[in-house]
């Protein structure tokens, strides 16, 4: 009998220890990505928090630019080449290049120009043709938080690698983290669904970090998620995809017949168009003696393919070079690109969201949830509760971490002894590495510092995990 309880008493002892090598395991993993993603989600966090609400804000701010009182005698909006006419007036060396029309018959037509090598978007009332005012590209106070929130606000391939492998981390933290919290011995609701906020030191702060992780997780992933599209190295790949595949925009998007096409894609002469349409080729104007379109008849082509505003007209740039009507910037049903002959009129691509594949689908619906306009103020709302989460549940590991590191050392989780565990681990890390390449490269390069370099340097040793 003795010998039984002897033997079940060992028996839970290792099952004991064996979870608490594998939460060992888990738990540095958990810190290390921390450690690298945690100032990076705070920048991210706040960004897009900000960007969110961007329509507010920019009409806030640009209200005298942005808005115009509508005629109470009938009078209808000015041609587009008219409007045109009266900001070429007021720059006579400016090149037009575009003209965006807004669904608020209180808005100014915008009307994208270049003059001394510089960008900028000129604001008209559609009705009067008053220049309202003008605003520099990239220069809007929205744009500051969006170059931040990719970019870092320096720029360049560093910061665009920084920011997806931040993000990617941020994947690994929320399932290392889900493991965490996931209740070892007896489930309770205290610490586990709901903080303890009876409780002092580092009790509170573990709850203040574990379980608003729990309740956001969902929605910090599909934050993630959302905004991979775009990332440099994960985005290629995911586009590269959709397109191999045709569940980006399918092949007869490009409409009946064979055309001559350029080496151009879509997002090479339409910044800020449909993600779905971005890599569509972009077709050549056939060369004939027609006099071109004007931009008269362009936006006509465009209102009768039934286009929805807000939408934008990009003028050729050449000889060769068409009329390309997008609009991105409603829900995603409303989405077009168009492609026009520059001197027949003909639509030589249309491409609609119905025509996009599940993929080119699924992904515009989470670009339009990622900014927050998929389902307007409740979108918004969810987004910034998401951010705030984001912001509370990195101070509080900060705070945790200091309360639990000796004082001159980091004081992160040794190493299990537990050599097929740690390799279980390493595998599944090496399996997420696949899926996102950035991770699975500084999952190498840890793996390879910390068993093979930093481990063998004593001093460095006894700080990282000195306790």
């Amino acid at each position: 009998m003795e010998a039984n309880q002897a033997v079940q008493t060992n028996a839970v002892s290792v099952k004991t220890k064996s979870k608490a090598s594998f939460y060992q395991i888990v738990w540095r993993w958990h810190f290390y990505a921390g450690l690298f993603a945690a100032p990076f989600l705070i920048v991210l966090a706040i960004s897009g928090g900000v960007y969110l609400f961007k329509p507010q804000i920019e009409s806030m701010l640009y209200q005298n630019m942005y808005y115009v009182e509508q005629p109470t005698d009938g009078s209808t909006a000015l041609a587009p080449s008219a409007l045109i006419h009266f900001v070429q007036q007021m720059h006579p060396n400016g090149q037009i290049n575009s003209i965006m029309f807004y669904d608020d018959t209180t808005r100014t037509v915008e009307i994208g120009m270049v003059d001394n090598d510089i960008a900028s978007s000129v604001f008209v009332n559609p009705y009067s043709g008053e220049v309202m005012g003008s605003l520099i590209s990239g220069e809007r106070f929205t744009d500051f938080f969006v170059k931040m929130h990719s970019e870092l606000i320096i720029g360049g391939t560093v910061a665009n690698y920084l920011v997806e492998l931040a993000a990617c981390w941020t994947v690994i933290l929320l399932l290392t983290g889900l493991y965490m919290w996931w209740p070892r011995n007896r489930a309770s609701i205290w610490g586990t669904v709901l903080p303890r906020l009876g409780q002092k030191g580092k009790v509170f702060w573990r709850d203040m970090h574990a379980v608003p992780a729990f309740w956001l997780s969902l929605f910090i992933l599909i934050l993630v998620l959302t905004g991979l599209p775009w990332s440099a190295v994960t985005g290629k790949q995911i586009s590269s995809l959709a397109t191999s595949t045709n569940t980006g925009y399918p092949p007869y998007a490009l409409g009946s017949g064979a055309k001559p096409e350029s080496t151009l894609k879509t997002k090479d002469v339409a910044k800020g168009g449909p993600w779905a349409t971005e890599n569509l080729p972009v077709p050549v104007s056939t060369a004939s003696s027609y006099v071109p379109l004007t931009i008269n008849e362009a936006v006509i082509i465009a209102e009768g393919a039934k286009v929805e505003k807000p939408y934008r007209v990009i003028m050729p740039k050449n000889e060769k070079g068409v009329y390309t009507v997008t609009t991105s910037h409603t829900v995603p049903g409303g989405e077009a690109t168009l492609h026009l002959d520059q001197y027949s009129g003909a639509i030589l691509s249309d491409v609609r969201y119905a025509d996009y594949g599940i993929m080119g689908k699924a992904i515009t619906v989470g670009i339009a949830l990622h900014e927050g306009r998929l389902f307007g103020l409740a979108n918004q709302l969810l987004g910034l509760i998401t951010c705030l989460g984001v912001i509370g549940i990195v101070v509080s590991s900060f705070v945790m971490w200091r309360k639990r590191k000796p004082q001159t050392k980091l004081g992160s989780p040794t190493p299990s002894k537990d050599k097929n565990r740690t390799r279980v681990v390493f595998f599944l890390m090496l399996v997420m590495g696949i899926l996102m390449p950035l991770v699975g490269i500084s999952i190498i390069v840890v793996f390879v510092l910390d068993r093979f370099v930093l481990s063998r340097i004593k001093p460095v040793k006894e700080w990282l995990h000195g306790a």
